[in-house]
């Protein structure tokens, strides 16, 4: 047996039924079979089982017997990193489970988005086949998941420098805009954002007429074009859901771009429908990733009640754009907005005669 990379274990002898097996996978990306249980955990790493046990829900999994031979040595140092997190960096425990929350959350959705990925390029060609067919299904077959497996257990290693780097990049801006939004005193509640809305028009018909892999890629695509267009102008994707995706902007005039440049965009492309988009300006709580408040409810109700194909934007945004050139707005007939009020939109266009190129004319 000999090891190659940081965790991963290699046996010259594994088959393809060895390299699939669970325990095997389990061992390649952990560094060692899953061989202890809680309490010989938790006192390898100097902490109550209580504290171990928080830990273990933090990280998002399921309550573990004593008798369950669940941890491996991986599981053991992260343990003890945490142990001397609070010990040495004078964190309180609270602090040490949230940062574990917060890793563990957008770790798993990473996992699975990947997981994922990797088992539909693996099993392109057959789902093509599939769905000439109209037999498409969401699940890769048995052989497809094997196969995707293997090759992410084999990339481990090359994508740890990625997460990691990504991971510092991202904390790098994160603490940039949290030292522009400091405030002198503690007056101010929240910071002052611009957030956008945008979903698809019709997706619950779509829904009724496509097959799972169909909705799929059309998601997958809708995903991939809005978030390239929100973070190429400087802003913010905060989160997607289906149909939907949230993103937030410091400034007007980006959002705007962004706003007009996903009308555009989509209404171009043969595989998606139209969207529509809403946007309000405004303070916002920043929390976990998120973002809560009046401005946010309000720029949902916008989107709501956008045309296919048209940008709504509340007054004060509206304001804002007003001495920009490059845009004009409608203002509309004043509207009561559920759990809202009422508010005065208006519709944003680009300006007669502005002719800018699409965004896939700059970002091909």
């Amino acid at each position: 047996m000999r090891r190659t990379g940081r965790h991963r274990l290699v046996r010259p002898d594994d088959g393809p039924t060895a390299q699939t097996d669970p325990d095997n996978i389990e061992a390649r990306l952990l560094g060692r079979p899953a061989t202890m249980g809680r309490r010989e955990v938790s006192r390898g790493a100097h902490v109550s089982l209580m504290s171990a046990r928080k830990f273990w829900h933090a990280l998002g999994f399921p309550i573990v017997q004593d008798e369950d031979a669940a941890f491996t040595e991986a599981d053991l140092m992260a343990l003890k990193g945490v142990a001397a997190l609070v010990r040495e960096q004078q964190f309180d425990e609270q602090t040490a489970l949230a940062m574990t929350r917060a890793f563990a959350r957008t770790t798993d959705r990473l996992a699975v988005w990947q997981t994922q990925l990797m088992a539909e390029v693996l099993a392109a060609p057959e789902l093509e086949a599939a769905l000439d067919e109209a037999d498409s299904r969401a699940v890769p077959d048995l052989d497809a998941a094997r196969a995707a497996a293997v090759k992410l257990a084999d990339l481990a290693d090359d994508l740890e420098p990625l997460l990691v780097y990504a991971w510092r990049r991202h904390l790098t801006a994160a603490i940039a805009r949290m030292l522009a939004d400091a405030t002198p005193d503690e007056s101010g509640e929240g910071v002052t954002r611009i957030v956008g809305f945008a979903d698809l028009v019709n997706f619950t018909s779509l829904v009724r007429r496509m097959t799972e892999r169909q909705l799929a890629v059309m998601v997958q695509r809708f995903e991939a074009l809005a978030t390239d267009i929100v973070t190429a102008h400087g802003g913010r994707v905060i989160k997607t859901v289906g149909d939907e995706i949230l993103f937030v902007t410091v400034e007007a005039a980006p959002a705007a771009a962004i706003a007009l440049d996903l009308v555009d965009t989509m209404a171009e492309d043969d595989l998606l429908p139209d969207v529509r988009v809403g946007m309000a300006y405004g303070r916002v709580i920043s929390r976990l990733g998120d973002v809560f408040g009046t401005t946010v409810n309000r720029a949902s109700r916008l989107t709501a009640v956008a045309p296919p194909g048209g940008v709504l934007v509340d007054d004060a945004l509206a304001a804002s754009l007003a001495s920009l050139s490059g845009f004009e707005m409608t203002a509309l007939r004043r509207r009561t907005l559920r759990g809202i009020g009422q508010v005065t939109p208006s519709e944003l266009r680009r300006a007669r005669g502005e002719r800018r190129p699409t965004f896939r004319e700059v970002h091909p």
